[in-house]
């Protein structure tokens, strides 16, 4: 097994504290947003052997497994994140595979180069991923009920908003969210902006249910993103829940640490609260206007204390261990890669020790075991 030296991206709606807090470092004072394990391209994890990714390329089926590399190719399928959000993200979705693999293959038609501020998708797969707090962290999830947002949208008494909650009342669900939202996105820029400083003001005041979005004003003032925020689920995860988003889920992630795993994809389609390129037509074509309940995730704990997310998907699967000190061993060999992540305490796993933000890569099929007083996340594959 290989110890990775992984690469921290600041992004700037980063944190500044949170992960040199849980790598028991001093903070540079820049942001800090996401520290990636795995082989993708853009920032792979160093070993011993070299980057993460050539290490594969060279010996797929030695390091993934034959059973991988015949379902996935030769790539690592997952990526695997520790995610500090000190500020908003955007507002984004992400596309199904076959509409990715569409949405691909018309650019490359088109020319557009790869690195093109417009350009909606940078490869041919899907995105799906998971994220698991390590602290209280808050997110937007999914379309709320329409009647729950026009009550919200309602309690804010602002004329230029009262249009929407006719709608939102007026429509069956899967319409009133389409017209809403689309209105929201194609509304001229400068009366829009009047519109969110006034809902801003008035969250202010109100406070509770409307609290969310005071904050959101003010990293990014005059965004429709802001009234297309209210349109979705606010969660709030404790540390160890989760929640998962599928293709067409609209999200955002707000504050906190947490761990994220992903299918390894850049493509996203942004809603709002960015000042990146909004595709509106392309958007609206992989949204799914379906409101319903986020669905926070517990782990479901195996009789040998693995406690699984479990997701609908097969190119990652993220699991963790509570390890006491002095507990037996811990057999984690699999016929698949495995990337296992420390976040409390001090595990060993084989030769190595691995404490807060530490992580190894394990070839398919390499002996594993672990022991210690922590926790460790294990990120992996559907065997």
């Amino acid at each position: 097994m290989d110890r990775l030296d992984n690469t921290v991206r600041p992004y700037a709606w980063g944190s500044t504290t949170a992960i040199p807090r849980l790598l028991g470092a001093e903070p540079t004072g820049e942001p800090q947003a996401e520290m990636w394990m795995g082989a993708h391209p853009g920032a792979p994890s160093r070993t011993p052997r070299g980057p993460l990714n050539e290490v594969i390329g060279t010996a797929p089926e030695q390091e993934l497994g034959a059973r991988t590399v015949a379902r996935f190719g030769p790539r690592l399928p997952f990526l695997l994140k520790i995610l500090a959000a000190g500020a908003p993200l955007s507002l984004q979705v992400h596309p199904d595979l076959e509409q990715a693999k569409e949405g691909f293959a018309d650019e490359e038609r088109r020319g557009i180069p790869l690195d093109a501020p417009h350009r909606n998708y940078k490869d041919a797969n899907h995105k799906p991923e998971l994220i698991c707090a390590l602290t209280e962290f808050d997110g937007l999830c999914g379309f709320r009920a329409p009647d729950e947002t026009a009550e919200l949208l309602a309690a804010l008494d602002v004329d230029s908003l009262k249009p929407y909650v006719d709608l939102l009342h007026a429509h069956p669900e899967e319409a009133a969210l389409r017209e809403v939202l689309t209105a929201l996105l194609s509304a001229d820029p400068e009366e829009m902006a009047r519109t969110v400083d006034e809902a801003a003001a008035a969250c202010t005041r109100l406070g509770g249910a409307h609290a969310p979005y005071v904050d959101l004003a003010h990293h990014y003032p005059g965004d429709p993103g802001v009234i297309a925020a209210m349109l979705l689920n606010h969660v709030r995860l404790q540390p160890g829940e989760a929640l998962y988003l599928g293709a067409g889920v609209p999200h955002a992630y707000l504050s906190g640490l947490g761990v994220e795993i992903m299918a390894n994809s850049d493509n996203v389609l942004r809603c709002g609260l960015t000042p990146k390129h909004v595709d509106v037509p392309e958007l609206l074509r992989v949204v799914r206007f379906e409101a319903g309940d986020p669905g926070v995730l517990r782990p479901e704990a195996s009789p040998d204390g693995e406690e699984v997310y479990e997701t609908p998907i097969d190119e990652f699967r993220l699991s963790r261990y509570v390890l006491p000190e002095g507990t037996a061993p811990h057999d984690l060999t699999r016929p698949v890669p495995q990337i296992l992540l420390c976040t409390a305490g001090s595990v060993r796993v084989g030769d190595q020790l691995l404490t807060p933000g530490q992580s190894v890569f394990v070839p398919a099929d390499e002996p594993a075991e672990a022991l210690g007083g922590g926790t460790l996340f294990r990120a992996t594959v559907l065997a």
